[in-house]
């Protein structure tokens, strides 16, 4: 029995910008996994990629994290365009990895299943309704909201949100997918339409000014941690939730779980590359207390 199972697409990322481009692993189980891999949890990864890329795993064995990794025609294969403005992002997807199948997920045991889709196909509604008769499913909603036509990346509405939303016990969502899903830019608003939808515990991530976990009628301010300097924000979102995930099974209260989550990202932000921190440097981050902004105005 595995404390925690994240099941996603590691990814292959080329990142192009006017001065150089870079390839590199990423996704939200190639993320989340190394953050969850630096704390006392017991983990386990599964994904799906092609046989001739496997050795984008190496980095994950080599933290002797238990993988399963499934067979899949290709492996997803993200191409991020960038301009001289940072803000503006063209997203092409050159190669989609098969959806996971029900049969992939029969013989897994955890208490927590976090699901990382990265396009709208990944994990499909069956799988989600098979692991909430195994456990807790959390889910980052991202990638069905992302549509593949023609190579290209378009935003979409989640489709099946009310069909999925009563499986999810954890749903985490930056403030772009919260208006995107419910069509609500206030908070409030848009969690009393998740949980009139089925969500339960509801996690919304606001970048520098905190976070906002909404659970049975009540709203809980997160504050941001002041980080010694931004360097890269690929992934925080990722690390947000290896944190979160990783204090609610040791039966954290809401607010403790947050803080913790929060100030692992803000290490994570500190550095380039995925979490490389340990529980001891978020304990000191929490001790510092350097709150960066909070999310009290977003209620």
């Amino acid at each position: 029995m595995y404390d925690i199972c994240c099941i996603g697409h590691i990814t292959l990322d080329k990142i192009v910008t006017p001065h150089q481009v870079t390839h590199l692993p990423g996704g939200t189980a190639f993320y989340f996994s190394h953050a969850i891999g630096n704390l006392p949890v017991r983990y386990h990864l599964v994904t799906a990629l092609a046989e001739k890329e496997s050795a984008l795993l190496s980095s994950l064995h080599e933290r002797g994290i238990a993988i399963t990794a499934c067979p899949s025609r290709h492996t997803v294969y993200f191409e991020n365009i960038y301009t001289s403005n940072q803000n503006h992002r063209e997203q092409k997807v050159a190669q989609q990895a098969d959806a996971f199948s029900v049969e992939q997920i029969t013989g897994l045991n955890a208490r927590i299943y976090h699901l990382g889709p990265l396009l709208s196909g990944d994990i499909p509604t069956s799988v989600i309704e098979t692991l909430s008769q195994k456990g807790i499913v959390s889910l980052d909603a991202q990638g069905y909201l992302r549509n593949v036509k023609d190579g290209k990346v378009y935003p979409v509405d989640w489709s099946d949100k009310k069909t999925v939303l009563p499986y999810i016990s954890i749903l985490k969502l930056n403030e772009t997918e919260m208006e995107a899903i419910t069509g609500h830019t206030h908070i409030a608003s848009a969690a009393q339409a998740l949980w009139n939808w089925g969500a339960n515990e509801i996690v919304i991530t606001l970048g520098s000014n905190g976070s906002v976990i909404c659970k049975d009628g009540a709203f809980i301010a997160i504050p941001a941690y002041k980080p010694s300097a931004v360097v890269d924000a690929t992934g925080c979102g990722d690390t947000y939730m290896a944190g979160y995930l990783y204090m609610r099974t040791k039966g954290a209260a809401l607010e403790d779980a947050g803080k913790f989550a929060a100030a692992m990202a803000t290490l994570n932000i500190e550095t380039s590359g995925p979490f490389t921190g340990s529980e001891s440097d978020v304990l000191k981050t929490l001790s510092a207390g350097v709150s960066f902004n909070t999310a009290t105005h977003y209620l």
